[in-house]
């Protein structure tokens, strides 16, 4: 699947920066305390050559040493002003730049928990972390170090041209008769470099992602010998990616040069200006040095002024997918009613919480995708609490679908889905969630010991709740037979389990949680037989008095179901027990037949 990233304006947005600044207001103190240090900062830059002059005039030219100890007591105190006013001014701009990436991400990762199923569904991996890496780190360095440069600049830049057009209008109007030019220069300038930059930024994601799936289908990249493939479609975009990257540094590359040739062209104008003058009138030597220290010094802030931009440019791009990204319309939430009786999402009031029986019905439920034609239409089902249903038919009958709309992963598009004889949307979402136990067939582990897998259903449990869960589903032995038992680090994703332990782990998590409905999909579909068995027994204890939905690819695993549905094109062909259906001879026995018949002879095969 590929991932059409949204293209953004082409320029620059000041409603990104809007949005962005929301994370600065914790930080005004320190932000407002750095400006005031810039200007500072700025003011001592600008008195400097200001001293040289006073120095040339009253001492050198005058030939006179009255008051000499005083104007460098005068000048060492400024120095070490500014010194302490640096210090001061690096630890503010390094607390705003870490900070501010600190509480982006921490919102980021919020919203991430808030987002349905199908945000996940459409968004790569790749894509959202290459917002929380990259573009965030670079959105923190921009709205600390790269503003602290901008309004230095613009400080520098206003107090030098009030000591200049105080001091001698002539030559201050030769040091400002360049800014038309650096005007328009910038204004050509900035177009090239934020659709360089944006492209570059685009490619970037894509990079990620290749990166994600390249290190995560390792194993199936190898088993299909494609690496020649996969490894031609990454030159592609990182090709891609270097295109826009050097083209962007080539025009910023031309840009600097220019603002400081301008520069040099003012000083030379300066130095043969106040050079004739000062031939005819030593008086005039100490301003010449000040304006040819303000000529070369004015175009300092000018290149900073131009660095800057450059990188607001860069930032721009990282910033507007930033936004992108908290600004992500959440399709699945609670209804205002909802928050006003129960509170919002991870503080709901959980006292208040209503039981969950597991009794559930599809009322006239039609549903689709954003993109595509309706997926179920008009489809209804009543499940009697504590039944436990199975589904089955082919790849994209809809099996996943019904189940994801009894999760709430996704919502109808018309009608509505009843829990207990109640609109499940007016119930709370994190309600819905904590009463799913779901076993995939993939089944997810994190980083950490066994023990601390399992707690993951329930973070207050006890080791002999942990323990309790294990035996439920038959997992304590296999534990036990580990290196450290329930203290046996399980890897990346559960690396160092085979597939039934990690499901067995999967399962006694879910059940530590204490859902009132348990989802099954294909659970079995990837274990041995042995293994197979041993959740079989689990399931006969822990579904008993829970609803439940079985996918189920081996048909042999829901003989025990209280009702057997077979899905096709989104509605059900077929109902019953196993024994029902296999003497309709209809769908079901069809396809339960062939498997047995299948499966016998790759045994056959085997022996």
């Amino acid at each position: 699947m590929h991932f059409e990233e949204q293209e953004y304006s082409k320029r620059i947005d000041l409603n990104t920066a809007k949005k962005l600044a929301k994370f600065a207001v914790p930080y005004k103190k320190t932000i407002i305390t750095l400006l005031i240090q810039m200007a500072f900062l700025a003011l001592v830059d600008a008195v400097f050559p200001k001293i040289n002059q006073y120095a040339i005039d009253n001492f050198a030219v005058a030939k006179s040493l009255d008051g000499f100890w005083i104007f460098t007591l005068v000048a060492l105190a400024l120095v070490c002003f500014q010194a302490a006013n640096v210090w001061y001014m690096i630890k503010n701009a390094g607390k705003v730049e870490n900070s501010i990436p600190y509480d982006i991400r921490k919102e980021a990762f919020k919203k991430l928990q808030e987002l349905p199923i199908a945000y996940y569904d459409r968004t790569p991996v790749g894509w959202i972390m290459a917002r929380l890496t990259s573009d965030v780190r670079r959105v923190g360095a921009t709205l600390s170090w790269h503003i602290v440069d901008f309004f230095w600049s613009i400080f520098l830049i206003v107090i030098m041209t009030i000591f200049m057009l105080a001091t001698n209008v002539t030559y201050a109007l030769i040091v400002l008769s360049v800014v038309p030019a650096l005007v328009i220069i910038s204004m050509i300038f900035q177009k090239k470099i934020l659709h360089n930059f944006r492209k570059a930024r685009k490619y970037n994601s894509q990079i990620t992602a290749a990166f994600n799936e390249g290190i995560t289908g390792a194993k199936t990249i190898k088993s299909l010998g494609i690496e020649k493939h996969m490894l031609g479609e990454f030159d592609k975009v990182t090709t891609e990616m270097r295109n826009f990257s050097v083209k962007a540094a080539t025009i910023s590359s031309v840009y600097t040069p220019l603002i400081m040739f301008l520069g040099s062209l003012v000083t030379g104008l300066v130095l043969w200006k106040g050079g004739n003058e000062a031939g005819k009138d030593m008086s005039i030597y100490g301003t010449l040095v000040l304006f040819t220290s303000y000529a070369v010094q004015f175009f300092e802030p000018v290149k900073q002024f131009a660095r800057v931009f450059t990188e607001l440019q860069y930032t721009q791009a990282s910033a507007e997918r930033v936004v992108t990204l908290l600004d992500t319309e959440n399709d699945i939430i609670d209804n205002p009613e909802v928050i006003a009786r129960y509170g919002k999402m991870f503080d709901s009031n959980q006292a208040e919480w209503p039981e969950f029986n597991g009794e559930i019905v599809f009322d006239n439920v039609t549903f689709r995708y954003k993109e595509g034609g309706n997926i179920l239409e008009n489809f209804n089902l009543k499940i009697r609490s504590g039944e436990k249903i199975a589904l089955v038919g082919e790849t994209g009958s809809g099996k996943t679908t019904i189940v994801n709309l009894a999760c709430r992963f996704y919502e109808p598009t018309e009608g509505k889905i009843l829990i207990d004889g109640v609109d499940y949307r007016e119930r709370p979402l994190l309600w819905m969630y904590s009463n799913i136990g779901y076993v995939l067939q993939e089944p997810h582990l994190f980083s950490g010991s066994v023990k601390e897998n399992i707690a993951y259903g329930r973070q207050n449990a006890t080791d002999e709740d942990i323990i309790r869960a294990a035996k439920i589903v038959n997992a304590h032995d296999f534990i036990m037979n580990l290196e450290k038992g329930y203290d046996t680090e399980v890897g990346e994703r559960g690396s160092r389990l085979s597939t039934g332990q990690k499901q067995l782990v999967s399962f006694a998590r879910a059940i530590l949680s204490d859902p009132g409905m348990f989802v099954l999909d294909e659970a079995t579909s990837s274990v041995d037989t042995e293994t197979e068995h041993l959740i079989q027994d689990a399931l006969n204890k822990a579904l008993e008095g829970r609803t439940s939905f079985i996918i189920a690819h081996r048909l042999s695993t829901i003989r025990s179901a209280d009702r057997i549905l077979v899905i096709d094109k989104g509605r059900i062909i077929e109902e019953g027990t196993h024994q029902q259906l296999i003497k309709k001879k209809g769908h079901y026995y069809k396809l339960y037949t062939n498997q047995l018949i299948e499966e016998q002879e790759k045994n056959a095969f085997a022996g």
